[in-house]
């Protein structure tokens, strides 16, 4: 059994502790501007961002509705299998309401693109999305989240919330996986 350190197989810190948390700062106040006046529903892309959605919603200073969502496109894999797989939906009526989708990573973009295509079928008044990190190298460059934390580089990322096979989501930082680990 790999024991999961930082010396074992993490190669470097890509977003340190104090980093992430000044940029979820941002984004909590930014995100509480725009909604002022509104209760938006912040939809949490489970597992992944779930770390990030709650320090996020804690930095909102507005009335806010909060709900979970699972998809999945990778499982165990480092690379995604290309088909987005909904194992659960959310709970919360989204008719004429604005709808933030908050998910950790763009990677591939599959998930980001299927849940607007979806929320968009049942009558929101918006539909906006926030991503921690964005891999812009590896999605179509049409694909632009509304809010985004940082642009990240074409790396296997893993800590605050990011996993490989489940592991590692537990790292308060942001690290670079090394290639040993998942190839």
């Amino acid at each position: 059994m790999r024991i999961t350190t930082k010396e074992n197989d993490i190669e470097s810190i890509l977003y340190s502790e104090k980093q992430i948390a000044a940029m979820v700062e941002t984004l909590g106040e930014t995100l509480t501007r725009d909604y002022a006046g509104s209760r938006p529903v912040m939809v949490c892309v489970l597992k992944g961002a779930s770390i990030f959605f709650t320090d996020l919603c804690r930095e909102m200073d507005c009335n806010i509705d909060m709900d979970f969502i699972t998809v999945s496109s990778y499982g165990a894999s480092s690379k995604s299998s290309g088909v987005v797989k909904l194992t659960k939906d959310i709970d919360v009526d989204i008719t004429g309401r604005d709808v933030v989708i908050v998910d950790d990573i763009i990677d591939s973009g599959l998930t980001l693109k299927h849940l607007k295509a979806l929320f968009s079928t049942r009558g929101p008044r918006s539909v906006k999305t926030i991503a921690l990190l964005d891999k812009k190298a590896r999605h179509e460059p049409d694909l632009t989240p509304d809010y985004v934390g940082f642009q990240c580089p074409d790396h296997f990322v893993v800590g605050y919330g990011l996993d490989y096979a489940n592991n590692y989501r537990n790292l308060p930082y942001i690290g670079i996986l090394k290639d040993e680990v998942y190839r």
